[in-house]
């Protein structure tokens, strides 16, 4: 037993006796069905499954280390790509050094496809791949939590009640993250916030960084304990969303109802639909690591926000939707081209983003919309000051 067993992803020598049980889930097999084959599994689940079953066994059968666990997602990963998205564009990568550890802070849109597609730019571009939080009430089933784990992701743990509790717990996920970057060369991937941001707003929660920096010695500046985490603030776009109706509707219970209770599981479904959802043009925008003088977190939280807006790569969904909200062309740069919104160059896409928010019931249709042009309007009302002198 080691200090951070709980919460760590699996080592090589579990990942054959994990994967051996996972293959005897039938929960397993019936969610890679119902995921690849949602109609065909609905009327002939019986037979299909077994197909699922034997295929996962055969693809998993020489699968005994964590990377050729990563190996076989990444099919599937190129696969998803095909599928689901039109283009995947990175940016900034090419100014970090490959083979050093960091602390990814990104924005937070879909639960499982946000470290995805930072994991993926990494894969490819020969850079080492990274250890993914996870709140462990998205663990909700078995199998879910043991693939989570092989594929490098650590617990983090949101079930705790009790101030003390809370607070052991952020301690110790403090703790493991230093140890990750700093003993292990491993680098870190953490969302910028608990939730996803539903409305459309990336903005850091300043508990985040807090959690972070619990771990620092009191005698040591907080700046460089900053630096010795080589945090580097990520901005994650999408030209559509899975799950924007979805999100919608929540926000309209919350805004109409003062509240929202979640289905059982409906993690995991949101879950399945960002996966399998059509997506669009995605973009990963790595931005600079933070290496300001930090006399406070409220100073990194600015930081970091600062950095992800400022490199959010926006799309024609976006400025389309500004558009229609507001009743006013924006004056922003959009696509990873980086060139002005022009509403004549995009009257195809408009129609078909019309469409598309046409299926929106129209009670929250403009929610929807919103979630769209949010990221416009944070684009056009970012703050100004410059951050911290060195």
């Amino acid at each position: 037993m080691t200090q951070f067993d709980d919460i760590r992803p699996y080592h090589d020598a579990e990942v054959r006796p994990t994967i051996d049980r996972i293959l005897a889930d039938p929960e397993l097999a019936d969610a890679v069905a119902r995921l690849r084959f949602p109609k065909l599994t609905q009327w002939l689940g019986w037979l299909i499954r077994p197909l699922v079953k034997k295929r996962l066994s055969q693809e998993l059968a020489g699968v005994n280390d964590v990377a050729g666990f990563q190996d076989v997602v990444e099919r599937y990963m190129s696969g998803m790509l095909a599928e689901a998205t039109t283009a995947l564009t990175i940016s900034g990568l090419d100014v970090l050094e490959h083979h050093q550890s960091y602390l990814f802070i990104s924005n937070h849109r879909d639960i499982a496809m946000d470290p995805a597609f930072v994991n993926w730019s990494l894969y490819h571009n020969d850079c080492n791949t990274l250890r993914i939080a996870i709140g462990d009430n998205l663990l909700t089933k078995p199998y879910v939590s043991d693939l989570m784990r092989l594929n490098k992701s650590f617990i983090v743990n949101r079930s705790a009640k009790a101030p003390r509790e809370k607070l052991k717990a952020a301690k110790h996920l403090s703790a493991y993250i230093h140890h990750s970057i700093v003993n292990e060369d491993s680098s870190i991937w953490i969302a910028q916030r608990e939730g996803r941001a539903k409305d459309g707003f990336d903005k850091t929660n300043s508990a985040v960084i807090g959690m972070i920096t619990l771990n620092k010695p009191k005698t040591q500046e907080l700046s460089d304990y900053v630096k010795e985490l080589r945090i580097v603030p990520v901005s994650i776009s999408y030209e559509l969303d899975p799950c924007d109706a979805a999100k919608a509707r929540e926000l309209y219970h919350q805004r109409t109802q003062g509240g929202y209770q979640k289905e059982e599981h409906e993690d995991v479904k949101s879950i399945a639909m960002g996966i399998a959802g059509q997506k669009g043009h995605v973009h990963v925008a790595f931005g600079r690591v933070l290496d300001h003088h930090y006399d406070d977190t409220d100073q990194i939280v600015a930081d970091l926000d600062q950095q992800i807006i400022e490199n959010y790569v926006l799309h024609a969904t976006n400025c389309i939707a500004y558009e229609i909200l507001h009743g006013t062309v924006p004056q922003v740069n959009y696509t990873d081209k980086n060139i002005p919104y022009d509403p004549a160059a995009v009257a195809e896409q408009k129609a078909a983003f019309v469409a598309r928010m046409n299926e929106i019931p129209a009670e929250y249709r403009d929610i929807a919309m919103g979630i769209y042009a949010n990221p416009v309007v944070s684009k056009l009302t970012k703050p100004t000051a410059e951050p911290a002198e060195c």
